[in-house]
This record gives C-alpha cells, structure tokens and sequence, in this order.
C-alpha cells in the first residue's frame, strides 16, 4: 500500500491542525494504520493507531486527550486531529501500515512520506 501524508504547517501553541494520510495500491480496510513522528535529532516515536474497523485505538502517553486518530474506509484515508499542540510535538509525522494493533514502531512496516508540523511557543 503506497500512503501520503498531508495537512503539515505551523502552529501556535494551543492551536490545532489536522493530518491526512491517503493510501492506494491495496485494501485499505485490511491494514491496521499509525502515526508516527520524528522531532529532530530524535529517533522516530509511535503517536497513535487504529484498528481496521475504526472501533479500537492506541495512543503514546504524551498525546492523550489533545489527539485523535479516526479513519475513513470509503475514502481509503486516516486522519490526527491535533488539538492543544505543544512546542514539543513539532516534528515530522509519518503514516504507517500494518496488521496489529500495537503500541509502538516496529509494529508498523509500511511507511509513507511524511508531513511537517511545526508549532511556536
């Protein structure tokens, strides 16, 4: 499945954004799907995932209750709203595929390009 990531930019801190990630090539109701992000210098981090169904997420500590994970099957697309943003979530962001629903990123092992986010204090 070939993925890619948008909706990247600048922020202020306590502003919100939204990330899109379109796939093709595949079923995209087969795979389990993920956001990851890479600050720089820092080694890639596991954001959030979603079951194929939609019915069952996964977040990292950090981000719980600012962000959302959800999907659209129809439109092959899974989404992160970003609210509350923080200085420290400026990175770039990565959709990823995979087949478990898993805290982490090796879980996942097909990547797309991903989107920056930059926020401002």
């Amino acid at each position: 499945v070939q993925l890619q990531a948008s909706g990247g930019g600048l922020a202020q801190a306590g502003g919100s954004l939204r990330l899109s990630c379109a796939a093709s090539g595949r079923t995209f109701s087969n795979y389990v799907m993920a956001w990851v992000r890479q600050a720089p210098g820092k080694e890639r981090e596991f954001v959030a995932a979603i079951s194929w169904s939609g019915t069952s997420t996964r977040y990292t500590d950090s981000v719980k209750g600012r962000f959302s994970i959800s999907r659209d099957n129809a439109k092959s697309t899974v989404y992160l709203q970003m609210n509350s943003l923080k200085p420290e979530d400026t990175a770039v962001y990565y959709c990823a595929a995979g087949q478990i629903l898993r805290v982490g990123v090796t879980s996942y092992d097909c990547w797309g390009q991903g989107t920056l986010v930059t926020v401002s204090s």
